[in-house]
């Protein structure tokens, strides 16, 4: 979700140095202010992530990027049970305050306009933490043991690993020797779900 922009300064105006001719070709100048990304992306965390904290979820991901003059700050975020549209809005203002509330008592977080973007993680997403394989019990996931593929679905989670049901065997795997896992579409199943809401369109039908 898209929430706000913040316009930048002014820009200068510039005389042609001394000993060159106004109006001679000059070399095409950067005028883009040189931003530590790295250090921007620090300090907007260290605003951000306890006021989505504070809100009842996690903060997944905060990155930073540049498009042309402006700078798009995406803030990711989840909790058990996932995060509806209407918790990501509000989530999305409260953060957009904290922000404006930095600014005013620290300074600029960064050099120029920018856009914050909050959203949920989208399926694409690796599972990495305990918290993550926790919220995807019941899904199918491809997953590298000890530098192999191998697909399975998560039948639990707790801090120490995971159990995954593979081809009917359930196998223990601890967390040291997972990669990073990510979910697989089953399209039969979303097919099956979508049968399932017609047959209780047809019975509220009948009923009525």
């Amino acid at each position: 979700m898209t929430q706000r922009g913040r316009a930048g300064g002014k820009p200068s105006s510039r005389r042609p140095a001394a000993g060159r001719r106004e109006g001679a070709a000059q070399p095409r100048q950067n005028t883009l202010p040189r931003v530590d990304l790295g250090a921007r992306r620090e300090r907007l965390r260290e605003v951000v992530e306890p006021v989505v904290t504070a809100a009842g979820y996690d903060l997944e991901d905060l990155s930073v990027s540049r498009a042309g003059r402006r700078y798009v700050v995406r803030v990711i975020v989840d909790a058990d049970g996932g995060i509806t549209l209407d918790a990501v809005a509000v989530v999305s203002r409260a953060v957009s305050a904290a922000l404006d509330d930095a600014e005013e008592s620290g300074g600029e977080l960064l050099a120029g306009e920018y856009q914050l973007e909050v959203s949920s993680p989208g399926v694409d997403r690796p599972l990495q933490l305990p918290r993550h394989w926790r919220r995807n019990v019941g899904r199918l996931v491809a997953v590298s043991v000890a530098d192999r593929p191998l697909t399975g679905r998560v039948v639990g989670a707790d801090d120490e690993g995971v159990v995954l049901d593979v081809a009917g065997t359930e196998r223990e795997i601890r967390y040291a020797d997972l990669g990073p896992g990510r979910v697989q579409i089953e399209f039969n199943r979303v097919d099956e779900a979508r049968f399932e809401d017609e047959d209780d369109d047809e019975d509220e039908e009948d009923e009525g």
